[in-house]
């Protein structure tokens, strides 16, 4: 059973991942894989550095630099994306053959985006208010308006992510509120 979670920028969908890990279900998080590849020593350093020169610094990419050669450039988020995309899917097969046979979470941001919700068996959205969502983000460091509205635009609206969920947990509110919608998510799926 692979259950995709997913959720736009803000929504709490870390903290929800985390409260399906105290539940003891494995999670495949795309994110994390992604930072991996990319961090120091990681296998995507070479290549992304030849399709954008000058983004990698001491056998890492530079986030920042990558995300300014990129931002806005649908061309490049394009070759980037044929970059890492190939690459995750690779991890994720190695995560899937080392749980097979288990309940397990892909933490997939971009789920809808990139068609990888053809390739779970059910579908949980993370979602808030958004003006908490707004708050959320706007708190974060760097993080700018027009920014955030650019973000937006290459997502999936929330509305269409819930109307397309099997399940979708609700985040603002307490954190145990949040913890029983996960656990009653995994209730629904006992046998």
């Amino acid at each position: 059973m692979i259950i995709g979670l997913t959720g736009s920028i803000g929504m709490g969908k870390s903290a929800v991942v985390a409260m399906f890990a105290d539940e003891a279900v494995p999670v495949f998080d795309a994110d994390a894989t992604v930072h991996r590849l990319q961090g120091i020593g990681g296998r995507l350093v070479p290549t992304i550095e030849t399709a954008f020169p000058g983004t990698t610094a001491n056998g890492a990419v530079d986030r920042a630099k990558l995300g300014a050669a990129v931002f806005g450039n649908d061309a490049a988020i394009k070759r980037l994306e044929a970059i890492v995309h190939p690459a995750v899917g690779e991890e994720r097969a190695a995560f899937l053959a080392k749980h097979t046979g288990q309940r397990v979470v892909f933490d997939v941001p971009l789920l809808f985006e990139t068609g990888g919700d053809r390739n779970v068996d059910l579908i949980v959205v993370v979602s808030a208010a958004p003006d908490v969502q707004r708050a959320r983000v706007l708190a974060r460091t760097g993080m700018t308006a027009d920014k955030f509205a650019a973000i937006l635009a290459r997502q999936t609206p929330d509305a269409e992510k819930r109307a397309r969920a099997d399940h979708v947990i609700h985040t603002d509110t307490s954190f145990d509120a949040t913890r029983a919608q996960v656990r009653a998510v995994l209730a629904s799926l006992e046998i």
